[in-house]
């Protein structure tokens, strides 16, 4: 008992870092465009999602049960005895974390929630076996949802972007367009921090509620997290949030500057009504997915703009690759568990804070702060290409067409009257000429 206390504290803390690396890893998701843009400067942008994202936390635990009662099987590994349970736990944290410090470090914006539910997959599966996974919730809480919400964002995002132009109907000749949804922006960028909230920090609550109920400190009839646990995880997502995840934000940011206010309006508040929407069915998301998506449906709203689709398919290979990766490090984790006990998770231990300190030590050597976060442009980034000139509408090619016509009537008009001026003036030096002879004749 006295070691399954200890893994379960172990849990707890790497669950809680996994939490703070969730946060910095997908501020970039709501507040990239309202930076890039202009609408908010970057500091007061992720102290705003900081203060949302922790509001957030607090309103909706159905993603929370899907993780710590659905995914996995307790039943079915719990008779192996509770120090296997939450080792394979621990482990499968390790592989979530590892992916998630990589990618940052590469400034990737890849899934934190696919990365936790394929780390504690493929741990489970290594310790455990397939009897361990309920795929049917898998199938049905995670990977349907995955392939239907950024298509759904997409469509929403595209109708929404053709509606706030087709409502303006003009372009104002101002380098962002629209320049009043800048300010719109604020809110709808609002709404997905809060979103986030509401959605990824329950997927760390689920996983301490599942190693709380595995030693019996809480009744496995009842998969709500306990107070302590919604405050804990909504303070570390809350935490992370604040200090920034710099690099894909970088990545992010930049890369949607060719994205114009009135796009990232509709794209943002697309983003914001999926996720909420789904955290209410309990549905586990992941905001880069459907964030994407929106961007890309927005992009296809706007008349002129491309998307750059080879880009597009390079981010849906990280979205592929995220699951199976982290899965990957979890099951070697859960490997060395299986072969060596608590020995096994104490090397885990050991493993995991080489992992975590050797990759923010390489990234100081690069670092991405605040101040230099949008002074450079990763070519990835884009996603969106738009013309320097947009292509007219069809009321401003009629009244491009009508001005024309004016003009060449304007124009036809003053020949017309030249001319006959001329005629004029020949007709009067004729008749003079004329008038000449006759008295010279005389």
């Amino acid at each position: 008992m006295e070691t399954a206390t200890l893994i379960v504290l172990l849990v707890i803390a790497l669950a809680l870092f996994f939490d703070f690396t969730n946060g910095f890893h997908d501020t970039a998701n709501a507040m990239a465009t309202p930076i890039a843009t202009g609408a908010l400067k970057p500091k007061t942008a992720v102290l705003l999602a900081a203060c949302l994202n922790l509001v957030g936390a607090f309103l909706s635990t159905e993603v929370s049960k899907t993780v710590s009662g659905g995914i996995i099987r307790e039943d079915a590994i719990r008779d192996s005895g509770a120090d296997l349970f939450l080792a394979l736990i621990f482990a499968g944290l390790i592989g979530a974390i590892t992916w998630n410090m990589l990618t940052w470090l590469l400034g990737l914006p890849s899934s934190s929630s696919h990365a936790l539910f394929g780390g504690l997959i493929g741990a489970t599966l290594m310790g455990a076996g397939l009897g361990g996974i309920d795929f049917g919730m898998v199938l049905s809480k995670v990977i349907l949802p995955a392939l239907i919400a950024p298509v759904t964002a997409g469509i929403i995002a595209l109708i929404a972007t053709k509606v706030a132009y087709s409502i303006t109907r003009r372009y104002d000749n101002k380098p962002d367009g629209r320049d009043g949804f800048r300010w719109g922006q604020i809110f709808t960028s609002s709404l997905v921090a809060l979103a986030h909230g509401t959605n990824d920090a329950q997927k760390t609550m689920g996983v301490i509620t599942l190693a709380l109920i595995t030693i019996g400190w809480q009744s496995g009839v009842h998969h709500e997290p306990q107070l302590w646990v919604i405050i804990a995880c909504a303070v570390t997502i809350a935490l992370g949030t604040y200090l920034g995840g710099w690099r894909i934000i970088r990545t992010l940011g930049k890369g949607l500057t060719d994205v114009k206010p009135a796009q990232g309006f509709a794209a943002e508040s697309s983003t914001a009504a999926t996720i909420l929407a789904s955290s209410a069915l309990g549905f586990a998301l992941s905001t880069t997915q459907v964030a994407s998506g929106s961007v890309i449906g927005s992009g296809l709203g706007r008349r002129g703009s491309t998307v750059r689709w080879r880009t597009a398919g390079r981010i849906a290979i990280g979205w592929l690759l995220t699951l199976p990766a982290a899965g990957a490090v979890g099951a070697l984790a859960a490997l060395l568990v299986v072969w060596l006990g608590t020995w096994g998770v104490v090397i885990d231990a050991i493993i995991a804070l080489v992992i975590i300190v050797g990759l923010y030590l390489r990234s100081r050597r690069n670092a991405v702060t605040s101040e230099n976060a949008m002074s450079d442009v990763a070519e990835s980034g884009h996603a969106i290409e738009l013309p320097e000139k947009p292509p007219l509408t069809r009321r401003q090619q009629r009244i491009a067409d009508a001005r024309a016509e004016a003009k060449a009537r304007k124009k036809a008009k003053a020949d017309a009257k030249a001319k006959k001026k001329s005629e004029n003036k020949t007709g009067v030096k004729n008749k003079a000429t004329a008038s000449l002879s006759k008295e010279e004749a005389e």
